[in-house]
């Protein structure tokens, strides 16, 4: 029992000891808080906000302007027979290259063959005609001749003289008649044997021909429609101006001649499909309406492309441009550079000390991806191009070159 007194009598000292040890440390860390707390902790500066910029620079820029436009073959025709009759046989394979006189379609020839036949017949009898109505003129010039001298010897009466060159005179009209009969047949002959031909209903042009649209054992007649054939090398491409841009484009070509055709035929054309691709040949204007259409107050032009392989076709649709207008020493910006600022046009610039300004530009035409600027910005200006949305005015940007551009499906290819 006493050993445990001694025990519980040193207790206290241990745990006073123990407490004082804590309380200091706290006091330690409290201050250690404190002091750190004092200090004040140096301001965090804003960084520069990364740009792209490009520094414009006067150069000569050509203007081009673009239609939209609608292919077309250079010639169309349109295969109609001539006569009628029974398709009977198509000779032709549909969409294929057919040359100038190739049989397409043929018609039953038995009923044109019967009428050729009549038709010499009829040649034979007029033929027959004149033989009998010549040998009767010459015994008429005979008897005439004979008994014109026993007439005036008073050997024979005038009246039987007389007679005889009533009958001369009658065999040289039936011998003029039977002539006229010969003529008469020999034209339906004639008439005969083309209609014959027309049963062979043959292609007037060379081109690609289309879908038959009337089968074979169809009743066809001058007014039916077979197919059509078109000539696609070259080809042609429709577009259409209005009054302004064609007094513009007349304007451009540096003439007062208003003969569009003679001033522009020398102008290249350049057409761009439909999937985006440009075509590889250039065209040029081959005519120009005479008038302005009064419903759409737009004239139309055609422009003539070289096809070879056929590969463009009528009713395919395309964008039609060409440079109308060279501007030298002209500043241009990129159309991403531009902002509209409560119908004002700004761009931002960097100046020396790297801070964005925002500057008010007149633009002009359109230049590809760029804008003309008329005004508001001077050679040399470094133009921000990114992150528009995010700068403000004297806000300090790191301008750095534009990232190149990364290559198109098609360049890719």
């Amino acid at each position: 029992m006493p050993a445990i007194r001694r025990v519980n009598q040193r207790t206290p000292l241990a745990h006073s000891a123990t407490r004082a040890a804590f309380l200091l440390a706290g006091a330690g860390i409290v201050l250690l808080a404190t002091g750190c707390e004092s200090k004040p902790a140096p301001q965090q500066q804003m960084g520069a906000l990364p740009v792209s910029v490009v520094t414009v620079q006067p150069s000569d820029v050509a203007l081009n302007d673009q239609w939209v436009g609608t292919l077309d073959g250079f010639v169309n025709a349109q295969i109609q027979p001539q006569v009628t009759g029974y398709l009977i046989r198509q000779d032709y394979r549909e969409g294929s290259v057919v040359s100038k006189g190739q049989v397409l379609f043929e018609i039953d020839p038995r009923p044109f063959q019967a009428s050729l036949d009549q038709a010499k017949g009829q040649v034979a009898s007029a033929e027959a005609a004149l033989g009998q109505a010549q040998a009767a003129l010459k015994l008429a010039e005979i008897n005439v001749t004979r008994d014109t001298p026993l007439a005036e010897q008073k050997a024979i009466a005038q009246s039987q003289l007389d007679q005889e060159v009533q009958t001369k005179a009658q065999s040289e009209a039936n011998v003029a008649q039977a002539k006229a009969q010969i003529a008469t047949a020999r034209a339906a002959e004639e008439t005969a044997t083309i209609n014959l031909g027309f049963t062979k209903v043959r292609s007037l042009i060379s081109g690609v021909a289309g879908q038959a649209v009337t089968q074979i054992g169809n009743l066809v007649s001058p007014q039916t429609a077979l197919t059509s054939v078109s000539q696609l090398d070259p080809i042609k491409v429709y577009f259409s101006l209005s009054d302004s841009e064609y007094l513009a484009l007349i304007s451009r070509t540096g003439s007062n001649d208003s003969d569009l055709l003679k001033n522009a035929a020398n102008v290249p054309l350049t057409l761009t499909l439909s999937n985006g691709d440009a075509y590889p040949h250039k065209g040029k204007i081959a005519f120009v309406d005479r008038q302005m259409n009064q419903q759409t107050g737009a004239i139309r032009i055609a422009a003539v492309f070289p096809n070879p392989n056929n590969v463009l076709r009528p009713g395919q649709f395309g964008r039609v441009s060409a440079t109308t207008q060279l501007r030298r020493n002209t500043i241009t910006v990129p159309q991403a550079a531009v902002t509209d600022v409560q119908g004002m046009k700004q761009v931002y610039i960097v100046d020396a000390g790297n801070k964005a300004h925002a500057v008010t530009v007149q633009l002009g035409s359109e230049s590809g991806n760029n804008w003309i600027v008329n005004s508001g910005l001077a050679p040399g200006s470094r133009v921000i191009v990114d992150n528009l949305q995010k700068l403000r005015e004297g806000a300090p940007v790191a301008p750095h070159a534009p990232a190149p551009a990364s290559a198109t499906p098609a360049e890719a290819r």
